[in-house]
C-alpha cells in the first residue's frame, strides 16, 4: 500500500480530504525538488498516491454516490472525466523528461486541473455523502476505500474509471505496475 500518512480512519470524507491536501503538498515536493533524482523520487510517490487514490474513488465512493446523492449519475459521470483526462495527462508526464521546462509545464496544467476535481468531489459528492450517510457508513466506507487502495495500481490506467472495470482489470494492472515500481 501507498503509504499515505493520513490519520483519519473512522470517516471516508474526511480521510480522502486528507489525501486531497497531502497530495496538494506532494506536488509541492515534485516542484521544490533539487535536483531530477529528487524530482523524480518525488513524482513516483505522487503518481502512486494519485493512481491509487483515484481508483479506491472509482471502486468504492462513486458507487456509493450514484446511489444516494441527488444527481449522483450526473456527478459522478463528471468526476469519471476529470479522471479519466487526468490519467491521460499523468501517461504523459510519466514519459517526459522530469528535468525538462515542458515537463513542470505540463505538472503545473495537471496540479491546477487535479486540485480542480478535488474540489469538484469534496463539494459536490464527499460533503452530500457525509451529511446522508451515518458514522458507521462512513467508517466502513473509509475501511473500504484502505482496502481498495491497498490492491489498487500504482500507475494510471485511462480507459479503467468504472467500478466493474477496476475490479475486471484492476488486479491484472497492479500485479504488473508493482512489479514495474521494484523494477525501477
Amino acid at each position: 500500500m501507498v503509504e499515505t500518512f493520513v490519520q483519519s480512519t473512522d470517516d471516508v470524507v474526511k480521510f480522502l480530504k486528507d489525501q486531497h491536501n497531502l497530495i496538494k503538498d506532494m506536488f509541492d515536493e515534485v516542484f521544490s525538488a533539487s535536483d531530477p533524482k529528487a524530482r523524480e523520487k518525488a513524482f513516483f510517490d505522487l503518481r502512486k498516491l494519485l493512481a491509487v487514490h483515484e481508483t479506491a474513488e472509482e471502486m468504492v465512493v462513486h458507487p456509493r454516490a450514484r446511489r444516494e446523492i441527488a444527481d449522483g449519475d450526473e456527478v459522478v459521470d463528471s468526476r469519471l472525466k476529470e479522471e479519466h483526462q487526468a490519467k491521460e495527462q499523468l501517461s504523459k508526464l510519466e514519459s517526459m523528461d522530469i528535468a525538462s521546462k515542458e515537463f513542470i509545464n505540463e505538472l503545473t496544467k495537471f496540479k491546477d486541473a487535479v486540485i480542480d476535481h478535488a474540489e469538484h468531489e469534496e463539494n459536490e459528492e464527499f460533503n452530500k455523502l457525509q451529511r446522508k450517510l451515518d458514522s458507521d457508513d462512513l467508517e466502513r466506507m473509509a475501511k473500504a476505500v484502505m482496502a481498495a487502495e491497498a490492491i489498487a495500481p500504482t500507475r494510471p490506467h485511462a480507459g479503467v474509471e468504472s467500478a466493474k472495470m477496476n475490479f475486471a482489470a484492476g488486479p491484472f494492472a497492479s500485479m504488473l505496475d508493482r512489479a514495474r515500481d521494484l523494477l525501477k
